[in-house]
């Protein structure tokens, strides 16, 4: 049955994009299931997910059902118990045995997930959750935007049409206010009136009313405009191509709205390069090839599908050309808004159970070198970066304990700056742009911090894009990095020539910070920049090296180091 398949790819969807299940129901022709069915199982098992996923997590039957995504095993186990037909299926059906021949553990672990949260019985877990986590109707989503403190951000895609052709047509009958806090004001007093604000930073950036839904417009259906948050649009603004820039590199590109951003800049700045799109993931490669053609990049964008970045040869003459990389890896999630449009945060489930925590062992795993680091890839506990990469934002979820979150943040950052280090070691490229939807310094200035010192950046001349040197609306926002996590990094650095020269204040000067809780109206969000000089771009160095997470140097030659990332 699709039903179950459907409503899984759905969560996956509303994670990774942050896009309401009422706009990826009802805009979308073609599904199996009864759209109405679709959405109520969608919306419930979001709604639940917090609860589930650590029941999931904790009985461990994703170790043991290898057909079960933890979306998959979310819906499941969503109508296993709080269903009043049960899964929708046939008990002879591979899926319903998939979860339902587990149904004693799972329900022990629901027990004890209800009883820790000092709920006396189901009903009363319902009443719990249906209070904390309002959002089962088209109604609660509505009442939870309107109430929301952040806007609608929209991208004019200048690919297709320009800002002022929007503001002429779209957006004709919209009020225009001067700040965010004047639109959500003023969009609270008067719901019925559509407002809009430019935003001084990003060129080609609107914020209207909250409570507008812009997915019914011809200029959304067209690619005219793309719904993206205002923090998302830092990073290829940042990397800013010019005339002299060549192709760009994004490392992961899925679903593609810095993709396209990052094209409709390169466009304009007439230096005929291309964007050379990755994804490693089948299912996230189509959804970027369709967001590529509905934007009207085909001509600009280069789509490598099912493309680890992890695994190009930087030195490949396909490369000698790329002067740009924008690196949007998978990360803890932490600096998402807490709505799917209207109030829903899916919480997904890790493959490891609570038995194989590391946490558990009381131990941090440490990495010597490379014997150790590959010793340790058999035995280690923590969730295998298959998965962290897979589910971007959803790794670290509001059920981990300090411990727990310490180990993945841990596993997360040390994907980050191999991808990091990767990108430094393309021959001409002279910019790089690096984000995170985390508000964790372990994955934003520490990254940051351990790639600077990293043998890769020094071989290569790699440095921080400064304050001084970004582009007109970065260097006027106000927000920057965190100097004392840049200090922590460079504290454990014995001696000033190992520190190469780094000062703190100078490297969270150049980072740049978003709080979603800030008058800004964005996302929490993170993005720095590294340049190089030209005259050492294009200089191929015949030993590239590289650092883990500890500091601990490696030759890029030893490929076994990256064999962990595979499907």
């Amino acid at each position: 049955m699709a039903l179950y398949h459907e409503a899984a790819d759905i969560l996956k969807s509303v994670g990774i994009r942050n896009v309401s299940v009422k706009s990826l129901v009802y805009t979308k022709k073609g599904w199996k299931s009864d759209p109405k069915t679709l959405f109520a199982l969608s919306t419930e098992s979001a709604k639940w997910s917090e609860v589930l996923a650590e029941v999931i997590e904790k009985s461990g039957i994703l170790k043991i059902e290898k057909q079960l995504t933890p979306e998959l095993a979310l819906v499941l186990v969503h109508d296993l118990f709080l269903s009043k037909r049960g899964i929708a299926l046939p008990a002879s059906h591979g899926l319903h045995a998939s979860a339902s021949r587990h149904k004693v553990r799972l329900s022990a672990e629901l027990t004890k997930a209800r009883l820790r949260r000092g709920c006396a019985s189901l009903d009363q877990l319902r009443t719990e959750v249906n209070q904390n986590r309002s959002g089962g109707s088209a109604d609660a989503e509505n009442q939870k935007t309107a109430a929301s403190k952040h806007p609608r951000w929209v991208r004019v895609n200048t690919l297709k049409s320009t800002f002022q052709d929007q503001l002429d047509t779209t957006f004709a009958e919209y009020t225009q206010t001067s700040d965010i806090p004047g639109l959500l004001q003023a969009s609270h007093l008067d719901p019925d009136t559509k407002y809009l604000c430019q935003d001084r930073h990003v060129p080609d950036l609107l914020a209207i009313s909250p409570q507008i839904d812009l997915t019914t417009t011809k200029a959304y259906k067209q690619g005219q405009i793309i719904l993206q948050d205002k923090a998302s649009c830092f990073p290829a603004y940042l990397l800013n191509p010019d005339e002299d820039s060549g192709d760009i590199v994004d490392a992961c590109a899925a679903p593609g709205n810095k993709t396209t951003h990052t094209a409709a800049l390169l466009s304009h700045s007439g230096s005929g390069g291309k964007v050379v799109a990755c994804e490693k993931d089948a299912l996230r490669s189509l959804t970027l090839i369709k967001m590529t053609r509905l934007a009207g990049g085909e001509k600009i964008i280069a789509v490598k599908a099912k493309q680890d970045f992890m695994k190009l040869d930087p030195s490949a003459k396909e490369f000698a050309n790329v002067t740009g990389l924008l690196l949007d890896p998978s990360c803890s999630g932490s600096g998402i808004v807490g709505r799917d449009e209207g109030g829903l945060v899916v919480h997904l489930p890790s493959t490891m159970s609570s038995s194989e925590d590391p946490a558990a062992r009381g131990k941090k795993r440490k990495r010597q070198n490379i014997k150790s680091s590959r010793a340790e890839s058999k035995t280690t506990t923590t969730a295998p970066q298959e998965e962290v990469e897979e589910h971007p934002a959803l790794a670290v979820t509001a059920t981990d304990n300090g411990d727990k979150l310490a180990a993945r943040l841990e596993n997360l950052s040390g994907f980050q700056l191999r991808l990091l280090q990767r990108a430094m070691s393309f021959p001409a490229a002279r910019r790089i742009t690096y984000s995170t939807c985390s508000i964790h310094a372990e994955e934003n200035e520490h990254v940051v911090v351990k790639a600077l010192l990293s043998p890769v950046a020094r071989e290569r001349g790699w440095r921080i894009m400064s304050r001084g040197k970004q582009v007109e609306g970065m260097k006027a926002w106000e927000l920057r990095g965190w100097r004392s996590a840049c200090d922590a990094v460079l504290d454990e650095v014995d001696g000033e020539i190992a520190r190469d020269g780094l000062d703190a204040s100078e490297v969270a000067e150049g980072c740049i910070r978003c709080d979603k809780g800030s008058g800004e109206g964005t996302m929490g969000f993170f993005v720095a920049g590294f340049v190089r000089d030209a005259a050492v771009a294009g200089v191929s160095d015949k030993v590239g090296s590289f650092a883990d997470n500890n500091g601990v140097a490696h030759k890029e030659e030893d490929q076994e180091e990256w064999n962990g990332f595979d499907d």
